[in-house]
């Protein structure tokens, strides 16, 4: 049996039947690591040592038949945002190359208390900034389904690894669009959950009320299991909601008669791949014979989404990363005059392309005599593309688009023209604005063989009516035991 193949209910399956252990699981996963790694370059920081301690730990608690959890002995990998002690956190970033915290994450200590098994860091865009992990100052990820291509970002290196079999799970921040859309180009599964649902204490933050930890796995159950062990309030996250969560395992039991989709035109026009628009119409169509009703419908403040995040994501991303200065920790340069010239040259050597670009925006934005014309207006936009879901989820239960208006483009492709690139976040980064859930789940494959995401929108905090369609949607077809032919 290969293991690494295991999704991870059936790794849940074979360690309570005690047919494997989790020293084998997380054996597997680090060989293929070493088989299939060069081909992906998914994965940042390898935990080997560490990993085998905690599976050893984790198959004593598993023989012993004490009460564990479903985590317990799942081997799993991080984006390289997420704090983890003791272990190098990069951000992508040459600032923080060598910085080790001194703290983990809430999610990386509520799955440490599961015992799940940490194998490793994932390549992102630095500092989350991209739709393509070419940002990264370290090296470039490629997608397992064609590695000429993209795997999409700025949580491409969790997605391909995921996809490479290189990990059970992992888990992505998503700010516009970064876990749905790499999730999308890879053919996973990948879920932003609704703001505030899960902790982003140990985040570090790109643009803070838009940046959201969640899940990307394997098929829609194992995205319910992983989801049960991160949501829930946090005491140091003071954006953290007092919600109480149901067991999103329970979802995977109903059916979907009756379900009301909306169909939002505007996510449905001349920008959007035929090919993909085809293969997400068909989805719904499969739906509304397995007892769905769905209508289209309008989201008439969706053309200002895209200017509106990117003056927002912008102006938070400048404030946050002014802490990155070179006297507090860090990089810092190496040759430099007087303090505001250490400033100058911490953060020109620093930071990568994409950040300078976004930093210099932000602060344009946010500068006296033009925070009212740009920043302000934006905020206002906002609120408008809040209330037209607000509007939409009196009538619908869901909403169903493309998740990306393409499959993924070549390496380098939308390199010199970032209009282009900010496009690919278009039909995602409306959720992100408005606080909302979606999910990402495989619904089809374009003319090339590159897998096609159709992402699902739901009320706030209602993440179990996202699992229960989804779900549904995936034992109705194939296209999530689809792999790519990388070995």
């Amino acid at each position: 049996m290969e293991l690494y193949k295991l999704t991870v209910h059936e790794c849940i399956d074979l360690l309570n039947k005690k047919e494997i252990t989790s020293t084998e699981l997380t054996q597997s996963v680090l060989d293929r690591i070493e088989k299939v790694e060069s081909k992906t370059d998914a994965i940042l920081t390898k935990c080997e040592e560490n990993a085998l301690n905690v599976a050893k730990e984790a198959d004593k608690l598993i023989s012993s038949d004490s009460e564990r959890d479903d985590m317990t002995g799942i081997p799993f990998v991080l984006k390289d945002n997420i704090i983890t002690k003791g272990i190098k956190t990069t951000c992508a970033s040459k600032m923080l190359e060598n910085f080790v915290p001194p703290y983990d994450a809430t999610v990386v200590d509520r799955l440490k208390q599961k015992s799940a098994v940490l194998i490793g860091k994932t390549n992102l865009d630095e500092f989350a900034m991209g739709s393509s992990t070419e940002n990264s100052a370290f090296k470039v990820t490629r997608n397992p389904w064609d590695t000429d291509r993209v795997p999409g970002g700025s949580s491409g290196g969790s997605a391909a690894a995921v996809a490479a079999d290189e990990a059970y799970f992992a888990l992505g921040s998503d700010t516009g669009g970064s876990i749905r859309q790499p999730a999308s180009y890879c053919g996973i599964v990948g879920m932003k959950p609704t703001y505030g649902s899960v902790s982003r204490y140990g985040l570090v933050a790109s643009a803070s009320s838009l940046d959201q930890i969640g899940p990307l796995s394997k098929d829609v159950e194992d995205c319910a299991i992983i989801l049960n062990s991160i949501a829930g309030e946090d005491q140091r996250d003071s954006t953290s909601a007092k919600v109480e969560h149901p067991d999103f395992r329970k979802a995977l039991k109903e059916n979907i008669k009756g379900l009301k989709i909306g169909v939002p035109k505007e996510y449905f026009g001349n920008e959007i791949n035929p090919e993909v628009r085809q293969a997400v119409l068909k989805s719904i169509e499969l739906l509304k014979h397995m007892g769905a009703d769905y209508q289209e419908f309008s989201l008439p403040s969706a053309e200002y989404a895209l200017s509106a995040f990117y003056i927002i994501s912008s102006a938070e991303a400048s404030s946050n990363l002014a802490r990155f200065d070179g006297v507090k920790y860090g990089f810092r340069a190496e040759k430099y005059d007087d303090l505001l010239d250490l400033y100058n040259q911490t953060r020109s050597l620093g930071f990568g392309d994409e950040v300078k670009k976004r930093i210099i925006f932000g602060t344009y934005v946010l500068s006296s005599g033009y925070y009212d014309a740009y920043y302000l207006k934006a905020l206002k936009a906002r609120t408008l593309i809040k209330q037209d879901f607000d509007r939409a989820f009196e009538n619908y239960d869901v909403i169903i688009c493309p998740t990306s208006p393409t499959t993924a483009f070549k390496l380098g492709e939308k390199n010199d023209n970032p209009m282009e690139m900010y496009m690919q976040d278009i039909c995602t980064i409306s959720l992100n604005m408005a606080g909302l859930p979606g999910i990402s789940i495989p619904c089809g494959f374009d003319s090339k063989g590159l897998p096609v995401g159709m992402q699902i929108v739901g009320k706030p905090f209602d993440e179990y009516t996202l699992i229960k369609t989804a779900y549904a949607f995936e034992q109705a077809t194939d296209f999530h035991k689809h792999k790519p032919s990388l070995v």
